[in-house]
């Protein structure tokens, strides 16, 4: 089923995104998992997609075993830099053959050594390019884009990624999942632009738990997002005076208190970036009451 329609019927909600792990032999302790935290019921779950295509097969094999073999509604990461046409429709194909209906579409990261650039393919440039390709292609698949609440770090103006936005969205996918954030009220405010910028579809706000103070600099480097001072403040005594254990703790417990008021301010439902640690996740959503 299309994530959307499962939107539309469901009240509030949780989803879940996984990463494949980078060797095989690490599978079974991913599986076992996807099994624990396959409980919690979540709406739908999400696989992130090597970009280039570096993962293509794994993530094929893991979505098709997380739809078939773990009964939960599977979105594929697909980013299109690097890809032919041919080689987004052959994966479709092979999705839509494994019974997995969803797609979150992106365009994926650039290639660091800018000698590549002219190898890229023109007519897949960007994420709505792949949206509209997907659309006119497999017009009955499921398509989800991504949203910035603190603008893509390559956008000119707040305005001109919110257009990017629409465009997504006017080519076809059916919501957004937003990039991870730290201050709600920098989510109130990306979706009230979105709103004025004519976007009327769900957004879907994305939550990630601090669990390494290192960690999450080195993702916010590359990602664009910012941890408030007061809460960084937080994460470096923790860190300091009561080590890793000391960070994730805090960073659990502001998480947790970021998907509180989020779903008290009526979003539809919260997609959490489980980093694959399903402890942290089983802590996370603890007295969560969904309506």
């Amino acid at each position: 089923m299309n994530i959307i329609d499962l939107i539309k019927k469901s009240g509030q909600f949780i989803s879940l995104e996984f990463f494949p792990p980078k060797s095989r032999e690490d599978w079974p302790v991913f599986f076992k998992t996807v099994a624990r935290l396959a409980t919690l019921k979540p709406l739908f779950a999400s696989v992130t997609y090597g970009a280039g295509g570096s993962t293509t097969a794994d993530s094929l094999e893991i979505v098709t075993r997380l739809q078939n073999d773990y009964q939960l509604e599977t979105m594929a990461h697909l980013t299109c830099i690097g890809s032919t046409p041919d080689d987004i429709h052959r994966f479709l194909t092979s999705l839509s053959a494994a019974g997995v209906n969803n797609v979150l579409a992106l365009r994926g990261d650039l290639p660091q050594d800018q000698s590549d650039t002219p190898k890229l393919v023109t007519s897949l440039q960007h994420g709505s390019d792949l949206v509209a390709l997907i659309k006119q292609s497999f017009p009955d698949m499921g398509i989800c884009a991504a949203g910035y609440p603190e603008v893509h770090p390559e956008a000119t103006t707040a305005e001109a990624d919110h257009a990017y936005l629409k465009l997504k969205m006017d080519n076809g996918a059916d919501c957004a999942i937003t990039q991870l954030f730290f201050d709600n009220n920098l989510f109130h405010a990306f979706v009230q632009q979105a709103r004025q910028a004519g976007i009327t579809k769900p957004i879907i706000p994305g939550i990630l738990p601090v669990v390494s103070l290192k960690v999450i600099k080195r993702i916010i480097s590359l990602c664009g997002a910012t941890i408030p001072e007061d809460f960084l403040a937080e994460l470096e005594e923790a860190d300091r005076t009561g080590g890793a254990a000391a960070v994730q703790k805090i960073g659990i417990a502001h998480a947790r208190t970021q998907i509180r008021e989020l779903l008290a301010s009526g979003v539809p439902g919260v997609h959490i970036y489980t980093l694959n640690r399903a402890e942290v996740v089983f802590e996370l959503v603890e007295g969560i009451e969904l309506s």
